[in-house]
């Protein structure tokens, strides 16, 4: 009876545990270079553009050095083909010149915003979009400044 019901056990945390593991963004993304902390930083000091794509009250805690928000309102699915015309992101903030490069962040691979933001910021035909899929928390943990 106890195995019993610790297979019932496992099997129900295998449901809670498998949505968390399927959330994560790709590894790679089409047209995009992806970015370690120290690159971005480095591109940063040569006038990239450090784009956080968290909330206003995410970007306020703690951020990239240098880095502006433009945050990402997501209401489409965590998934590689989502729908664009579901989300909100203002594009107008981004530098004018389309040939300037941006690097996009968030909450590491499992934030979805930096993912979208940098496949809406290629498709709208940004040259140089890199994509920090580390995110904050690569950025942190290498010791890197903040604001």
């Amino acid at each position: 009876m106890k195995s019993l019901f610790y297979a019932a056990c496992l099997s129900a945390a295998a449901l809670f545990v498998q949505p968390a593991l399927a959330q994560e963004t790709p590894a790679t993304l089409d047209g995009v270079k992806l970015v370690t902390a120290e690159q971005a930083r480095d591109l940063g000091a040569k006038g990239a553009a450090l784009i956080d794509t968290r909330t206003a009250n995410e970007f306020a805690e703690k951020t990239v050095k240098g880095a502006i928000n433009v945050p990402y309102g997501e209401k489409s699915a965590k998934d590689a083909k989502f729908d664009k015309a579901a989300d909100k992101f203002d594009l107008a903030k981004l530098p004018a010149d389309k040939g300037a490069p941006v690097i996009f962040f968030c909450n590491s691979g499992t934030c979805w915003k930096s993912y979208k933001a940098s496949v809406v910021a290629r498709d709208a035909g940004y040259k140089q979009v890199g994509w920090l899929r580390g995110g904050m928390p690569e950025w942190s943990s290498n010791g890197l400044p903040t604001q």
